[in-house]
Parts: C-alpha cells; sequence; structure tokens
C-alpha cells in the first residue's frame, strides 16, 4: 500500500500558507487510505497555481494547456478504463475557459473526478479577478471594483447532470478528505469545488472568512432542487456532499469493455473490434 512518501513530489511554487497545501495533502490520504498505489492513478492538472499538482503529486500525471484539464482526463480514462482519474485545476481555467468543458464532462456522467481549487482570483498572473471574484471585489484588474457576478459551479454541475457533486475547505483536512474518498469511488462524474484561500493576493475570501461563514451539510440532499436552493439561500457557502446519485456511467451507456491485453499487446479481436466500431456508428 502506498505511504506519503511514495505519493510526495517537491514542491517549489505555492506560497506559504496557500490552501492548495491542504487539497493536495486531501488527495494524497485519500488515495493512501482507499489502498490504491500510485500506478493506479492519473491526475491532469490545467495552468495556474493548481496546475502543478499533478507534479507535486507522485502517479502518472499530465500537465495540459488553461482550461483543458477536464477533456483531456476524459481521454485519458477512455484510453484506460482502469486508471482512477483525476483532473484538477482553478477556478480560473476550469471556470473561465474551461467552463463548457466542465458542463458537457458532468452531462456526460463519465467515471472521473474533477477537483478544483476555488481562491476566487487569478494567483499565478498575480492577482486578477477570475469568474469566481466576488461582484465588486477589488484586484489589479479591477481597481475600482469587479462589475461581474460570479460564476456558481456547484449548482451548475448539479443542473447539468453530475451524479457526485460536493464541496469542501482546505481548513477542513478530515472532512476534505473523507469528501474526496467519496468522490474518487463513486462510479461516474464526481465534481468537488474546494475553498482554497491565496494568502497573497485575495484578502477578502481567508481563513477567518470561511470559518466565520461556512455552512457543514451532513448529509447529501435528496434531490438536485434542494440541493440548489441550499447553496442559493447559503449564498453558496455550503460544505460537504451536496447531490449524489448512481445511474450508468459514460463507458458503460457505450457498451465497450475494452480487453486492455489485446490493447497493450497490438492484438484485438476481429469480432470485438467489431463490436466496438458498431458503437459509434
Amino acid at each position: 500500500m502506498a505511504t506519503m512518501k511514495d505519493l510526495r513530489g517537491d514542491v517549489s511554487t505555492w506560497c506559504p500558507g496557500c490552501g492548495h497545501f491542504s487539497i493536495m495533502a486531501g488527495i494524497q490520504k485519500a488515495i493512501i487510505e482507499l489502498g490504491y498505489e500510485p500506478h493506479e492513478f492519473a491526475i491532469i492538472s490545467g495552468i495556474g497555481c493548481s496546475g502543478k499538482v499533478s507534479e507535486y503529486i507522485r502517479s502518472n500525471g499530465f500537465h495540459s494547456i488553461h482550461g483543458r484539464s477536464v477533456p483531456v482526463a476524459q481521454g485519458v480514462k477512455m484510453g484506460n478504463p482502469d486508471l482512477k482519474v483525476i483532473a484538477s485545476g482553478g477556478d480560473g481555467d476550469g471556470y473561465g475557459i474551461g467552463l463548457g468543458h466542465f458542463v458537457h464532462a458532468s452531462r456526460r456522467n463519465i467515471d472521473m473526478s474533477y477537483i478544483v481549487m476555488d481562491n476566487s482570483i487569478y494567483g499565478l498572473t498575480k492577482g486578477q479577478t477570475s469568474p469566481r471574484s466576488e461582484h465588486g471585489f477589488a484586484t489589479k484588474s479591477a481597481s475600482t471594483d469587479n462589475k461581474e457576478y460570479p460564476v456558481d459551479p456547484v449548482s451548475t454541475s448539479i443542473i447539468n447532470g453530475a451524479t457526485f457533486v460536493a464541496q469542501g475547505y482546505s481548513g477542513n483536512i478530515k472532512q476534505l478528505s473523507g469528501i474526496l474518498k467519496r468522490a474518487i469511488e463513486h462510479r461516474g462524474f464526481s465534481h468537488v469545488n474546494i475553498f482554497s484561500p491565496c494568502v497573497t493576493f485575495n484578502k477578502i475570501n481567508t481563513y477567518d472568512y470561511y470559518k466565520e461563514n461556512l455552512i457543514f451539510v451532513e448529509e447529501p440532499f435528496e434531490s438536485r432542487d434542494e440541493a440548489v436552493k441550499s447553496l442559493r439561500e447559503n449564498k453558496g457557502l455550503v460544505t460537504g456532499i451536496l447531490f449524489e446519485e448512481h445511474r450508468d456511467d459514460y463507458q458503460t451507456k457505450l457498451g465497450i469493455d475494452f480487453d486492455m491485453q489485446s490493447l497493450e499487446s497490438g492484438k484485438m479481436d476481429k469480432e470485438l473490434l467489431h463490436s466496438i466500431q458498431k458503437k459509434f456508428e
């Protein structure tokens, strides 16, 4: 069984106190407690401070381009269904240029996890407003105030068909690792948005702010409507597993059962190949 030493890479760019450290530890802790080995995972990241997680966690990994971690992760899962696949990114790339990919992955219900490190700002490029920055929030790119309203990613994934939706907080590693374990083991598309304070550029959404305002949900809501209602009534500041249902994932619906040994050896039975081709006709 893997240990923290097996999964630990060299961290070099995150600021001391960054919430991303706890999220990375939560992912590592979840992998260890579930009994997986590093080679059984693939972590696909985008661009931003969060993008380094595919390097800092030692497993199969790929550092993709801005906003594209989700489609790359889907390709990895389709190419090797035996892997546990995690797409990871920040609110800037994931809910900006990557928003369309996120919506379609939610409705498609491909078997993977999407973990978003939400610090409500562009940290790597030194403090511009992101799609998650609050209305009126003053930053380098909006020196008076932010004229836009923030994206609501959790309601978006719930409404568009994700079968596991949760929200966590990097300041509560015990709760977070429990959420991540459930997300990883869920068969289908799991979306976990994680509040991750940026101690350098975001002086509004701080550890103290979340400590005072977050509400923890003990059990998932029974319906999508109830989950969305709770988010709206509490300004999105709800943590826990908000919604979960079980239905066939994308690969099951396609009816494809790849013979991985045949694929790896370069040999594939003609009948199997024909059946795969028929699925796409």
